[in-house]
């Protein structure tokens, strides 16, 4: 019999998984053919992997309660198989190339969209280097004092520290007066609105949809088992009358009143009492999605719309993945004091509570002042690559794409005349290798115009500018593919 080393001074398992009764161990088998096959198995699956050492075998025959002659004869045929390879003084190890086994299942291939983050891109951010070493410094803080607060289950709202620093911001920010009672913390906007609509709507129930609007919500929505209504966006945001028509008997309505998405319009004053007259004879509720009004270039934003109906009909939601970086995964919502309670047995009910190690961090960077300095900071950097993209947009096509410059929020719409063939978009965008949206994959129901969602934050401004160039000059090619040349007796009139 052939000697194996079974000493080893590479860190080993201290138990190795193994099924020894599962479909690929053969009934009947003998010990070291059962435990080869179950070692064959175990590494075919990855829970070994090329280059880890096997257990000792004295350690494995204890665990699996074979004999030791048995784990050295099943040791030695993964070795002659090429499973394995044994190495004096060092130990068995699985082998670093594993051959094929015939039959063996193939994995399917799941094909998952990769967020974008290319220029152009939307849900792009920036931190100026100053903060961040503020974040790093009060994480650090936090850990260092690390407290009991993280080894049991938390308030379902999220910390209460973080809940009042979020309430004094949006009084000063947004002119929403509330308690910390009615903030519920949430790893994100849609994160909050799927746990209140289960909080107050019943499967089925519809629910007024901007159209053109945020997909992505609309998805969430519908995911979720109720029916989204697409009500017709104008110059003046959600046209309510609309939607009165269209769905009477819905229950809510989800709105982005202080920059629409897409179009970037502001929801006039007359609408915006329009919309909560309705909520309130429907005994109906209003999701206020402020995903950006934190970024206001040009004069003051208008009173959100939850604090005209002082928390009485509207949901308010906030997000800091725009304001701070969307890898902290930390939104909020302030909710109508009725709803505290269902909203907050929802939460609990879905995933306890939110995650409690970066709350403090946050909360430190809201009352220390930091939070308000990089937002001075980020605003002045949005807004220079927000006019070099417009302008690059506009002149690079000739005059062919209409950029309205914003003076809100992280992107920007570059439209086509509306006459334009719905082909010329996708095509410009797709020869020009570019992110961003399709103006069209924000419609629903509504004839959609041709254009483009482009978003300017986060992006370095020599690749923003080169990008849109690219779009531009694509976008002309686009149009020139698609204009026929008159023809009159025979000659070309181009």
């Amino acid at each position: 019999m052939r000697k194996i080393s079974t000493n080893s001074v590479s860190p080993r398992k201290a138990e190795l998984p193994l099924d020894l009764s599962g479909q690929h161990v053969t009934p009947g088998a003998s010990a070291q053919q059962r435990l080869y096959q179950a070692l064959c198995h175990a590494i075919l699956g990855g829970i070994v992997k090329p280059g880890e050492p096997l257990p000792p075998s004295r350690t494995l025959a204890r665990q699996t309660g074979f004999r030791r002659n048995a784990v050295v004869t099943a040791y030695e045929r993964l070795i002659a198989d090429g499973f394995a390879v044994a190495t004096t003084g060092s130990g068995t190890f699985v082998a670093t190339r594993i051959p094929a086994r015939s039959g063996q299942a193939t994995k399917p291939k799941v094909m998952i969209d990769a967020p974008q983050q290319g220029a152009l891109a939307l849900g792009c951010t920036h931190i100026d280097e100053r903060a961040l070493q503020r974040f790093r410094a009060f994480v650090g803080r936090r850990m260092r004092a690390f407290g009991t607060e993280h080894l049991h289950y938390g308030d379902p709202r999220g910390s209460h520290e973080l809940r009042a620093a979020i309430a004094d911001h949006l009084l000063s920010a947004r002119g929403l007066r509330c308690d910390p009672e009615q903030i519920m913390l949430a790893s994100g906007t849609l994160h909050a609105l799927r746990i209140v609509l289960s909080a107050i709507l019943k499967p089925g129930d519809q629910v007024w949809c901007e159209d053109p609007g945020y997909p992505i919500a609309r998805k969430t929505i519908e995911h979720c088992g109720y029916r989204a209504v697409s009500v017709p966006v104008d110059a003046s945001g959600m046209v309510v009358a609309n939607g009165r028509s269209r769905a009477p008997a819905a229950c809510a309505a989800y709105v982005t009143p202080s920059h629409q998405f897409p179009l970037g319009v502001q929801m006039s004053m007359p609408r915006r009492l329009e919309l909560l007259d309705w909520a309130k004879a429907a005994d109906a509720f209003v999701f206020e999605d402020d995903y950006d009004s934190e970024f206001r270039y040009d004069g003051a934003p208008l009173l959100s719309l939850a604090g005209i109906d002082h928390l009485r009909r509207v949901i308010y939601m906030g997000t800091f993945a725009k304001t701070l970086f969307p890898g902290l995964r930390i939104g909020y919502c302030a909710l109508p004091e009725k709803l505290i309670g269902p909203v907050t047995a929802a939460r609990a009910a879905l995933d306890r509570f939110p995650g409690t190690l970066m709350e403090g961090a946050v909360a430190d960077m809201l009352n220390s002042g930091a939070f308000a300095a990089n937002l001075k900071k980020v605003r002045r950097l949005y807004r220079e690559a927000r006019d070099m993209l417009a302008s690059t947009l506009s002149e690079a096509s000739d005059g062919e794409l209409s950029v309205p410059v914003p003076s809100q929020g992280l992107h920007l719409v570059a439209r086509f005349d509306p006459s334009t063939e719905p082909l010329v978009a996708p095509q410009a965008k797709s020869a020009a290798g570019v992110h961003g949206w399709l103006l069209a994959e924000t419609y629903h129901r509504a004839r959609p115009l041709p254009g483009f969602v482009l978003g300017f934050a986060g992006h370095e401004l020599p690749q923003l500018r080169v990008s849109a160039e690219r779009l531009a000059k694509a976008a002309l090619a686009a149009l020139r593919g698609k204009r026929r040349p008159m023809r009159i007796a025979g000659a070309s009139l181009r």
